[in-house]
Protein backbone atom coordinates (compact mmCIF):
# COMPACT_ATOMS: atom_id res chain seq x y z
CA UNK A 1 0.00 0.00 0.00
CA UNK A 2 1.32 3.14 -1.15
CA UNK A 3 1.08 6.30 1.91
CA UNK A 4 0.55 9.33 -0.11
CA UNK A 5 1.24 12.81 1.37
CA UNK A 6 0.41 16.40 0.11
CA UNK A 7 3.18 18.09 -0.28
CA UNK A 8 5.08 14.92 -2.11
CA UNK A 9 4.86 14.44 -5.79
CA UNK A 10 3.35 11.18 -7.57
CA UNK A 11 6.58 8.18 -7.39
CA UNK A 12 8.61 8.25 -10.32
CA UNK A 13 7.85 4.68 -12.32
CA UNK A 14 10.34 1.88 -10.90
CA UNK A 15 12.62 2.30 -14.38
CA UNK A 16 13.70 5.67 -13.30
CA UNK A 17 14.57 4.52 -9.89
CA UNK A 18 16.81 1.86 -10.97
CA UNK A 19 18.65 4.42 -13.42
CA UNK A 20 19.27 6.58 -9.93
CA UNK A 21 20.89 3.53 -8.15
CA UNK A 22 17.63 2.04 -6.33
CA UNK A 23 17.42 -1.64 -6.77
CA UNK A 24 13.56 -3.07 -7.26
CA UNK A 25 12.56 -3.72 -3.76
CA UNK A 26 14.39 -0.42 -2.70
CA UNK A 27 12.59 1.49 -5.18
CA UNK A 28 9.45 -0.25 -3.48
CA UNK A 29 9.55 0.38 -0.36
CA UNK A 30 10.29 4.14 -0.28
CA UNK A 31 7.21 4.75 -3.17
CA UNK A 32 4.94 2.81 -0.69
CA UNK A 33 6.17 4.98 2.11
CA UNK A 34 5.29 8.01 -0.09
CA UNK A 35 8.47 9.37 -1.22
CA UNK A 36 10.07 10.43 -4.55
CA UNK A 37 13.06 9.86 -6.06
CA UNK A 38 14.32 13.34 -5.23
CA UNK A 39 13.28 12.65 -1.44
CA UNK A 40 14.83 9.45 -1.20
CA UNK A 41 17.92 10.80 -2.61
CA UNK A 42 18.03 13.25 -0.28
CA UNK A 43 17.44 11.13 3.00
CA UNK A 44 20.34 8.71 1.75
CA UNK A 45 22.60 11.75 1.38
CA UNK A 46 22.49 12.64 4.74
CA UNK A 47 22.59 8.96 5.69
CA UNK A 48 19.27 7.26 6.16
CA UNK A 49 19.23 4.84 3.89
CA UNK A 50 16.26 2.89 4.07
CA UNK A 51 12.88 3.74 3.55
CA UNK A 52 11.50 2.55 7.20
CA UNK A 53 14.30 4.80 8.99
CA UNK A 54 13.34 7.79 6.62
CA UNK A 55 10.04 6.97 7.70
CA UNK A 56 10.61 6.99 11.60
CA UNK A 57 12.94 10.27 11.59
CA UNK A 58 9.62 11.96 9.25
CA UNK A 59 7.47 10.74 12.35
CA UNK A 60 9.76 12.38 14.72
CA UNK A 61 9.50 15.40 12.89
CA UNK A 62 13.20 15.69 11.24
CA UNK A 63 14.01 16.51 7.42
CA UNK A 64 16.85 15.40 5.26
CA UNK A 65 17.71 18.72 6.18
CA UNK A 66 17.75 18.48 9.93
CA UNK A 67 18.32 14.87 10.54
CA UNK A 68 21.84 15.61 10.67
CA UNK A 69 22.33 17.22 13.90
CA UNK A 70 20.38 13.92 15.39
CA UNK A 71 22.79 11.55 13.57
CA UNK A 72 25.45 13.30 14.56
CA UNK A 73 24.25 13.22 18.18
CA UNK A 74 23.78 9.54 17.89
CA UNK A 75 20.15 9.58 18.58
CA UNK A 76 17.19 7.23 17.15
CA UNK A 77 14.13 8.14 16.04
CA UNK A 78 12.54 7.30 19.44
CA UNK A 79 15.27 9.23 21.36
CA UNK A 80 13.95 12.92 19.21
CA UNK A 81 10.33 12.51 20.09
CA UNK A 82 11.11 11.78 23.82
CA UNK A 83 13.11 14.82 24.12
CA UNK A 84 10.43 16.60 21.83
CA UNK A 85 8.07 15.68 24.48
CA UNK A 86 10.10 16.46 27.21
CA UNK A 87 9.62 20.11 26.06
CA UNK A 88 13.43 20.47 24.54
CA UNK A 89 14.81 21.79 21.20
CA UNK A 90 16.41 19.94 18.24
CA UNK A 91 19.71 21.28 19.26
CA UNK A 92 19.51 21.17 23.13
CA UNK A 93 18.21 18.08 22.76
CA UNK A 94 21.27 16.94 20.67
CA UNK A 95 23.65 18.36 23.24
CA UNK A 96 22.13 16.59 26.52
CA UNK A 97 21.85 13.41 24.71
CA UNK A 98 25.54 13.87 23.72
CA UNK A 99 26.56 14.61 27.46
CA UNK A 100 24.75 11.16 28.24
CA UNK A 101 21.79 12.26 29.60
CA UNK A 102 18.51 10.71 28.89
CA UNK A 103 15.07 12.64 28.40
CA UNK A 104 13.69 13.57 31.05
CA UNK A 105 10.92 16.74 32.24
CA UNK A 106 12.27 19.70 32.76
CA UNK A 107 12.72 21.09 36.88
CA UNK A 108 9.76 22.64 38.31
CA UNK A 109 11.87 25.58 38.29
CA UNK A 110 11.75 26.00 34.38
CA UNK A 111 8.65 24.54 34.05
CA UNK A 112 7.13 27.69 36.45
CA UNK A 113 9.88 30.39 34.60
CA UNK A 114 8.84 29.16 31.07
CA UNK A 115 4.81 28.55 31.47
CA UNK A 116 2.89 29.53 28.52
CA UNK A 117 5.78 28.95 26.18
CA UNK A 118 5.47 26.26 23.74
CA UNK A 119 7.94 23.34 24.31
CA UNK A 120 11.16 23.65 23.45
CA UNK A 121 10.15 26.89 21.93
CA UNK A 122 12.02 29.07 24.81
CA UNK A 123 14.76 31.40 23.91
CA UNK A 124 16.45 29.81 26.34
CA UNK A 125 16.86 26.78 25.08
CA UNK A 126 18.55 28.08 21.99
CA UNK A 127 20.70 30.07 24.39
CA UNK A 128 21.29 26.98 26.69
CA UNK A 129 22.35 25.01 23.62
CA UNK A 130 24.81 27.50 22.51
CA UNK A 131 26.49 27.67 25.36
CA UNK A 132 27.10 23.94 26.46
CA UNK A 133 28.14 23.27 22.22
CA UNK A 134 31.08 26.21 23.28
CA UNK A 135 31.73 24.87 26.26
CA UNK A 136 32.65 21.45 24.51
CA UNK A 137 34.08 23.15 21.76
CA UNK A 138 36.97 24.22 24.48
CA UNK A 139 37.19 20.89 25.34
CA UNK A 140 35.34 21.04 28.62
CA UNK A 141 34.03 17.60 29.70
CA UNK A 142 30.25 16.97 29.40
CA UNK A 143 29.40 16.83 32.96
CA UNK A 144 31.15 20.33 33.71
CA UNK A 145 29.49 21.65 30.70
CA UNK A 146 26.08 20.48 31.92
CA UNK A 147 26.39 22.09 34.88
CA UNK A 148 27.62 25.73 34.19
CA UNK A 149 24.71 25.67 32.11
CA UNK A 150 22.23 24.72 34.38
CA UNK A 151 24.26 27.14 36.80
CA UNK A 152 22.63 29.75 34.23
CA UNK A 153 26.40 30.78 32.46
CA UNK A 154 25.67 31.67 28.84
CA UNK A 155 27.63 31.73 25.40
CA UNK A 156 31.86 31.48 26.50
CA UNK A 157 31.41 33.37 29.69
CA UNK A 158 31.99 30.15 31.51
CA UNK A 159 35.34 28.33 29.91
CA UNK A 160 38.06 30.06 31.73
CA UNK A 161 36.44 29.11 34.72
CA UNK A 162 35.31 25.78 33.97
CA UNK A 163 38.92 24.85 32.18
CA UNK A 164 40.04 25.65 35.70
CA UNK A 165 37.66 23.16 37.25
CA UNK A 166 35.80 25.58 39.73
CA UNK A 167 32.28 24.28 40.39
CA UNK A 168 29.81 26.80 38.36
CA UNK A 169 27.66 27.68 41.97
CA UNK A 170 31.09 28.91 43.52
CA UNK A 171 32.46 30.05 40.09
CA UNK A 172 29.19 32.18 40.10
CA UNK A 173 29.26 33.98 43.56
CA UNK A 174 33.40 34.87 43.20
CA UNK A 175 32.28 36.40 39.90
CA UNK A 176 29.18 38.78 42.04
CA UNK A 177 32.00 39.44 44.10
CA UNK A 178 34.41 40.45 41.48
CA UNK A 179 36.62 38.36 41.06
CA UNK A 180 38.27 36.95 38.11
CA UNK A 181 38.85 32.97 37.25
CA UNK A 182 42.36 33.10 37.88
CA UNK A 183 41.85 35.06 41.15
CA UNK A 184 39.52 32.69 42.26
CA UNK A 185 41.39 29.33 41.50
CA UNK A 186 43.92 31.30 43.88
CA UNK A 187 41.75 31.63 46.46
CA UNK A 188 40.17 27.99 46.21
CA UNK A 189 44.13 26.60 46.54
CA UNK A 190 44.21 28.41 49.57
CA UNK A 191 41.60 26.35 51.05
CA UNK A 192 38.88 28.90 50.95
CA UNK A 193 35.46 28.55 48.72
CA UNK A 194 33.62 31.22 47.96
CA UNK A 195 31.07 31.59 50.16
CA UNK A 196 33.51 31.37 53.55
CA UNK A 197 35.38 34.60 51.40
CA UNK A 198 32.07 36.72 51.13
CA UNK A 199 31.55 36.04 54.94
CA UNK A 200 34.59 36.49 56.07
CA UNK A 201 34.79 40.31 54.59
CA UNK A 202 31.42 40.94 55.07
CA UNK A 203 31.72 39.87 59.56
CA UNK A 204 35.12 41.71 59.19
CA UNK A 205 32.60 45.11 58.13
CA UNK A 206 34.44 45.45 54.26
CA UNK A 207 32.32 46.62 51.61
CA UNK A 208 31.37 43.97 49.37
CA UNK A 209 32.54 46.16 46.27
CA UNK A 210 35.58 46.26 47.84
CA UNK A 211 36.10 42.28 48.43
CA UNK A 212 37.94 41.29 45.19
CA UNK A 213 40.49 44.19 45.16
CA UNK A 214 41.47 43.15 49.07
CA UNK A 215 41.28 39.40 48.55
CA UNK A 216 43.53 39.52 45.32
CA UNK A 217 45.91 42.02 46.73
CA UNK A 218 46.35 39.17 48.98
CA UNK A 219 44.71 40.54 52.44
CA UNK A 220 42.08 38.74 54.52
CA UNK A 221 39.40 40.05 55.57
CA UNK A 222 40.82 41.51 59.18
CA UNK A 223 43.65 42.99 57.32
CA UNK A 224 41.35 44.82 55.06
CA UNK A 225 39.40 46.02 57.89
CA UNK A 226 42.06 47.15 60.14
CA UNK A 227 43.98 48.90 57.38
CA UNK A 228 40.68 50.70 56.11
CA UNK A 229 40.61 52.05 60.32
CA UNK A 230 43.94 53.09 59.57
CA UNK A 231 42.93 55.34 56.47
CA UNK A 232 44.54 52.75 54.14
CA UNK A 233 41.93 53.26 50.86
CA UNK A 234 40.79 50.47 48.46
CA UNK A 235 42.84 52.19 45.88
CA UNK A 236 45.92 51.29 47.32
CA UNK A 237 45.00 47.60 47.12
CA UNK A 238 43.83 48.28 43.51
CA UNK A 239 47.71 48.86 42.55
CA UNK A 240 48.94 45.77 45.08
CA UNK A 241 45.60 43.60 42.80
CA UNK A 242 47.58 44.90 39.51
CA UNK A 243 50.77 43.99 40.27
CA UNK A 244 49.68 40.24 41.51
CA UNK A 245 47.47 39.90 38.53
CA UNK A 246 50.36 39.70 36.23
CA UNK A 247 51.68 36.60 38.58
CA UNK A 248 51.26 32.77 37.58
CA UNK A 249 48.43 31.42 39.29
Amino acid sequence: MTTAYADEPSPEPLHEWRRRGFTIAEARRWIDDGFSIGNAERWRGSGVYTAADARSWRTAGATPYTVDLWLRAGMTPRDAVRWREMGYSPEEAADRHLAGERPHPRGLLWRLLHRGEPPGGAFADEERSHSMRELLRAGIPAGRARAYVEAGWTGAAGVEWAERDIEAGQAQVFEALGLSAREAGRVLASGQDAISLMTEFWRAGVPIDEVADWRAAGFTGEEAARLRAEGTGVEQAKVLRALTDGDEP
